[in-house]
């Protein structure tokens, strides 16, 4: 039974209601034990965070695959959870702490640790409740975090044994540093703007009275960074450059420090830049760094100027003077230019008015911390390192043999590039909030590294009494009993914590309980046998963690993970393809032996509708919540589909979400039409029997669109997808089969018309979970919710002889409504129309469609004639009206429709001389613009010089204005 919906479709009305009814009915994830897998797992949101534009995209391509499947009948599987991101969650927290005049170091370790759990318990919750809004079809009874006990276990584990195999190293290394978190941080959390700064150009005195060939007693280098002068090693020059050649091995005597080094010969150098010659500071620079290296210097012999907050320290020979030690970086820069130029060192920038400057100025790239806001300086410290190289083999091979399909496959290249060329993966981060790395330490700084401190003091004992702590590792017989190891109090736990993308690439295997659910690992049983691994940094339940809400039951523990590992695809932005992605793939790879998911499919950035990248600082940033707010979730997330093309960025465009409410809107009133014309649920998933050309044909529609549906969901085409649906619920269903079948709903109808709003619906679910869902049981009384539905299965097949005979139809509508238009024929008026054809075909077309025509092309009748061609003198005074008013000129338009030639006569319709007069000036206006703007667009300097977008407008009213002139002269055609 129908239940009357209300005249205006309001989206927030039924939103909460139906989200909220999904999620205590379980329907995000039925029972299904023996269907099909279908798995998906999101990119974990920061804890801290807030649904921005760009999770909107993300979540809604992904929750359109997960209810296809589901509705498909798969088992479908979307894990969903929180990541504990290390630097953002702390941040929040002392942020709080700073409010209250307090701050991290009042309070031990442990407390903080507390206090973190506190926050995570009353505010953690903000992301996964605005998700729920934008109708993610989440499994929430198995929410994820990953700081839970059993995600920590995995976590540590993984760590140990990639130790274990050499695979996870201690090493002295640059790395991003944050001088204000004091921090090492990852390259995803850099981010370059341009700094107005300075290119300063110096003279380093060659040592020994050596001379360049041109009798010059210095080399001149040049650096936008002058403080890393004090810790200096080397000048390079490029091998080949023959200026150099006679001093590389040769000795600089560096002003301010007066330490000596060498001029190296290295590639590096570029002799076509300045000078040609660059000073080298490897303990501060990326660059240097790799040349300090192949110039024989070890990492760890190279001088550091710099302490944790960026303030100058004595490097290890002794040579920074006094003045310079702790000051901050930017006064060190100014006091070192100072010294060089007071010393004859500087040499000075000339501008093109022959005036002197210190430097010359210059925008430079600069990289700044996203979360701490400054500078990041290139820092030498230990840290914790992946072999990346060496686990990044086995994911390119999935890529090559196609067990990993890179959807577009343009990515692939990218994906080689970096894979091939992948560097060292710095882990440990120098915060409290996290995974806490699984190291202790002697007081000779060895590290034993562990799963339990019981184990790493087991390794610390067989290593004192001459055993082989690698051995040790393996010997599952040293667990336990490590009492009186120097009071338990011999080691250190390392301090540093893991970065939060390392926990986070276990996610499509440790959410599914691995390792307590899984098979062994390659390592287990060789270990030290698994025993308690929680992170000191984990909390109890109580605390805000969940109570192990990740653990299945029992029964199903062991098949998870075997029945939904690896996953079936992956949906991220291109941005974290290395930095998640290509990560989740090695450690997936290395402890499953099998990839994680068999696809990635990698979407662009939503950006402003002017193209630039949304950012807080350029006052751009689309708030999604606000656009559910004002048009519905269903609408912002038909835009994200319907925009979504294969790895191009979104342009947002508020219009259009404006324009897909339009569309629920449409879909609203034309299930209010069905229902008030007694059209109701369908009982039948296949198609009703038909007779009348009008109900096989939208059958036939049916048929069609689904086969394109599947194809282009299959292809991961969800533009394609979003306007297949659209165009047969907007245009075949709404605009055309409702309009057909207006006062002829006769049973059959019934049953066809209701069956085909079902087909909608279920197709349209995907896309529109929320109008689709009310509007189901709106129609009638239902077994089961839509979410839970049966994909369509027509089990019809398309009816050929309908499909022609209703196109037909549609084309003589259209056609002549643009033709009433265009001429101003007034809608009241009913024409009247000849034909010049002898089909019987034709003759039964119109003849069954009469009804049709008259009512939507208001044509009162179609006369057929003989068609035969008469001249003048010739014609017989029976000559019919399709002869009359070509021989005699009379005012008509002309349709054409197919092959066949409509003439309606216009005498005393309209005033002809009026229209065509007003056809003609709005003819030569839109020819004046089209003329105009193909000038400026033949003009070089516009298309060159004007905004890209300036140009795109012109192009487009252009090809605008060209058309109009093209329709309005075919209209003057038209009245001869």
């Amino acid at each position: 039974m129908t239940s009357e919906l209300a005249k205006t479709f309001d989206p927030a009305a039924i939103e909460a209601k139906w989200y909220r009814h999904w999620e205590e009915t379980g329907a995000f994830r039925p029972e299904r034990p023996d269907a099909t897998p279908f798995t998906i797992v999101n990119p974990p949101p920061n804890v801290t965070g807030s649904l921005h534009i760009g999770h909107a995209l993300d979540n809604t391509l992904q929750d359109i695959m997960i209810r296809y499947e589901r509705l498909r009948g798969k088992d479908a599987l979307w894990v969903v959870g929180t990541d504990h991101a290390g630097i953002a969650t702390q941040m929040v927290v002392e942020r709080q702490l700073e409010a209250q005049q307090d701050k991290r170091t009042n309070y031990t370790r442990e407390q903080f640790v507390e206090k973190v759990w506190e926050w995570k318990a009353e505010s953690g919750g903000t992301i996964t409740g605005q998700l729920r809004r934008l109708g993610c079809s989440m499994d929430w009874s198995r929410e994820q975090f990953t700081m839970d006990p059993h995600f920590t276990r995995a976590v540590v584990k993984v760590f140990v044994d990639l130790h274990r195999q050499g695979l996870i190293y201690r090493d002295k290394r640059l790395v991003n540093w944050d001088p204000r978190l004091k921090t090492a941080i990852s390259d995803l959390e850099v981010e370059t703007r341009e700094v107005k700064g300075g290119f300063w150009h110096f003279r380093y005195p060659l040592a020994d009275g050596v001379t360049l060939d041109n009798g010059q007693d210095y080399i001149e280098v040049a650096t936008t960074r002058p403080e890393t002068m004090l810790a200096d090693m080397a000048v390079a020059v490029h091998p080949d450059d023959e200026r150099y050649t006679s001093v590389v091995g040769k000795d600089i005597l560096q002003p301010i420090t007066g330490r000596r080094f060498e001029v190296v010969a290295d590639e590096h150098a570029d002799p076509e830049l300045g000078s040609g010659a660059v000073k080298i500071t490897p303990g501060h620079d990326f660059n240097d760094f790799e040349v300090g290296k192949r110039a024989g210097i070890k990492p760890a012999d190279m001088l550091n100027m710099l302490d944790a907050e960026a303030h100058v320290i004595q490097t290890a020979d002794g040579l920074v003077p006094e003045e310079f030690i702790g000051m901050e970086r930017f006064e060190a820069r100014s006091l070192v230019v100072q010294r060089m130029k007071e010393q004859g060192f500087l040499i000075p920038h000339v501008d093109k008015d022959g005036a002197e400057h210190d430097a010359e100025p210059r925008t430079i790239q600069t990289p700044f911390g996203d979360r701490g806001g400054v500078v990041i300086e290139p820092w030498l410290t230990d840290q914790w390192y992946v072999d990346a190289a060496t686990l990044a083999q086995p994911p390119m091979q999935a890529v090559r043999d196609g067990r990993i399909e890179i959807v577009p496959k343009s990515w692939e290249k990218t994906f080689f590039n970096w894979m091939e060329n992948i560097q060292p993966w710095c882990v440990s981060r120098q915060l409290w909030w996290g995974h806490r790395i699984p190291a202790w330490y002697d007081a000779d700084g060895k590290a034993y590294v562990a799963e339990t401190e019981e184990e790493a003091y087991a390794l610390y004992r067989h290593s004192r009494e001459g055993g082989n702590p690698a051995a040790a590792e393996l010997d599952p017989r040293l667990r336990g009993d490590d009492e009186g190891v120097e009071g338990g109090n011999a080691l250190t736990r390392d301090p540093d914590v893991l970065d939060t993308w390392f926990s986070s690439a276990l996610w499509p295997f440790a959410t599914l309980g691995w390792p307590e659910d899984g098979e062994p690992s390659p390592l287990e049983g060789r270990g030290l046998g698994e025993g308690n691994a929680a992170s000191a940094s984990a909390a109890p339940a109580s605390k805000g963690s969940p109570p192990s809400p990740a653990l299945p039951p029992e029964g199903e523990r062991e098949s998870l993970l075997a029945k939904h590992y690896p996953n079936d695809l992956l949906i991220s932005g291109f941005d974290i393809l290395f930095f998640w992605d290509a990560r989740m793939a090695m450690q997936g790879m290395h402890f499953m032996g099998e990839v994680p998911w068999r696809r990635l499919y990698l979407h662009g950035l939503v950006r402003a509708a002017d193209g630039q990248k949304m950012s807080k600082s350029k006052g751009n940033v689309v708030d999604p919540l606000g656009l559910i707010d004002k048009y519905g979730a269903d609408a912002l997330r038909f835009f994200m589909a319907a925009m979504e093309s294969q790895g191009r960025d979104v342009k947002m465009d508020e219009s259009r979400v404006e324009g897909y409410r339009n569309f629920a809107t449409k879909l609203w009133n034309a299930t209010r039409f069905c229902q008030a014309n007694g059209i109701g649920a369908s009982t039948s998933i296949a198609a009703p029997p038909a007779t009348s050309a009008v109900n096989k044909w939208i059958i036939g529609e049916v048929v069609e669109t689904l086969a394109q549906l599947d194809k282009a969901l299959a292809d991961l085409r969800f533009d394609a997808a979003a306007n297949t649906i659209y165009q047969f619920t907007w245009a075949t269903f709404c605009d055309w089969y409702l309009e057909l079948i207006k006062g002829q709903v006769d049973e059959e109808t019934k049953a066809v018309a209701g069956w085909a709003l079902d087909q909608i619906l279920v197709m349209l679910h995907p896309f529109m979970p929320f109008i689709t869902e009310e509007l189901w049981h709106a129609q009638g009384t239902r077994d089961y919710d839509l979410i839970l539905a049966r994909w369509p299965a027509p089990q019809a097949a398309v009816d050929a002889d309908a499909k022609a005979e209703v196109d037909w139809l549609i084309e003589f509508v259209e056609k002549v409504r643009s033709m009433r238009a265009e001429l101003n024929v007034p809608p009241a008026v009913m024409l009247t129309s000849a034909v010049d054809s002898l089909d019987d075909a034709l003759r039964y077309r119109i003849s069954n469609n009469l009804s049709s025509i008259q009512r939507l092309a208001r044509v009162a009748h179609v006369q057929f004639d003989v068609g035969n061609v008469f001249s003048v003198g010739d014609a017989p005074q029976s000559l019919n009206v399709f002869g009359a008013i070509v021989l005699n000129k009379s005012p008509s338009a002309q349709v054409v429709v197919s092959t066949a030639t409509y003439v309606f006569p216009l005498e005393g319709v309209i005033d002809i001389a009026a229209e065509k007069q007003r056809l003609a000036k709005a003819r030569d206006a839109s020819a004046k613009e089209r003329d105009s703007l193909a000038k400026r667009l033949d003009n070089p300097a516009f298309v060159e010089k004007a905004k890209p977008e300036a140009v795109d407008k012109a192009r487009a009213d252009h090809a605008h204005h060209a058309a109009e002139v093209e329709r309005l002269e075919a209209a003057l055609a038209r009245l001869g």
